[in-house]
């Protein structure tokens, strides 16, 4: 590759952070070392969930070299999504693209705003792979994994494509030591969701449970060799209108086997609310399948 070809990819990236910059912001919560937040619309600012807490009087330092203040108006654990809303000011929303065409090793950019000053990474898409539950049963459109560091201010940050296009926000939350993007389309969803109602609403079946390894013979009979025993059911909850009873045993949820409460908390997804669905219990060592309503709960 001669010298300028070099120069001028240089300056397309140049030109890439500059642009992105101006759509990414400081977010200052009090107790913690400062992240980045992405501008979703004129006054509101989507950030990393784990860097804001609810009573945080957010300052939020703009591309311009001003502060504003902000508050936060929801968020949601799951996805480490949390929006935050300016009392005054005006600022330029990135401009968003999904990752259909996005393939391991394409070039990024994340584009963060630790301090007044952006800073750029530029790494390569690692993984693309199609949707993704998080541990706390977040649903992403994609899994998008690159090789940026995380570094002060990554959580929050803009994930940029070599086409200038805005992909992601990043996040250090969802995966410890994985530098992580929530894809353009889950953004979307969660931070509607997150405007209309304060909080992203997940299926909830009212139970508490904990994980048992089965004798032989109930292995055999089931198919796997463990389930979640119930040892709490929520009064007037799903569970107990359904008939579920203490020392049931739950191995399957709709046909799909549960032998950990994270597949529990992933089958009870946003999607889920308001539908019946079928729960396979043991009960004194016979297998039993009982229809229920999955309820709601709101995930903060």
């Amino acid at each position: 590759m001669s010298l300028e070809n070099l120069a001028q990819i240089s300056n397309a990236l140049e030109g890439i952070v500059e642009r992105a910059g101006g759509s990414v912001v400081r977010v200052e919560a009090r107790r913690r070392v400062p992240s980045s937040g992405v501008a979703w619309s004129e006054d509101v600012v989507a950030a990393a969930n784990h860097a804001v807490e609810w009573d945080d009087e957010i300052t939020v330092g703009l591309p311009d070299g001003e502060t504003a203040v902000a508050d936060v108006t929801g968020r949601d654990s799951a996805t480490d999504l949390a929006i935050l809303k300016l009392r005054a000011g005006r600022l330029r929303p990135a401009a968003w693209s999904d990752v259909e065409g996005t393939k391991p090793g394409a070039l990024a950019v994340a584009v963060s705003r630790p301090g007044r000053a952006v800073r750029a990474h530029l790494g390569a898409i690692a993984v693309r792979s199609g949707e993704w539950r998080s541990p706390a049963g977040g649903r992403l459109d994609a899994y998008l994994e690159t090789t940026i560091p995380i570094r002060w201010g990554f959580s929050g940050s803009l994930l940029v494509a070599a086409t200038g296009d805005a992909i992601g926000v990043n996040t250090s939350g969802l995966r410890r030591g994985t530098s992580l993007a929530v894809p353009g389309a889950t953004v979307r969803r969660v931070v509607e969701g997150l405007l209309a109602h304060g909080r992203i609403r997940r299926g909830y079946l009212g139970i508490g449970t904990y994980p048992v390894r089965f004798p032989s013979d109930l292995a055999e009979k089931t198919g796997q060799r463990s389930g979640l025993l119930v040892v709490s059911i929520a009064p007037g909850g799903p569970a107990a209108k359904a008939g579920l009873v203490f020392g049931d045993v739950l191995v399957a949820f709709d046909g799909r086997p549960v032998s950990h409460a994270g597949e529990l908390i992933q089958a009870l997804d946003e999607e889920s609310v308001g539908k019946s669905a079928t729960l396979r219990i043991v009960r004194a060592g016979e297998l039993r399948d009982i229809a229920v309503e999955i309820g709601a709960r709101d995930a903060a």
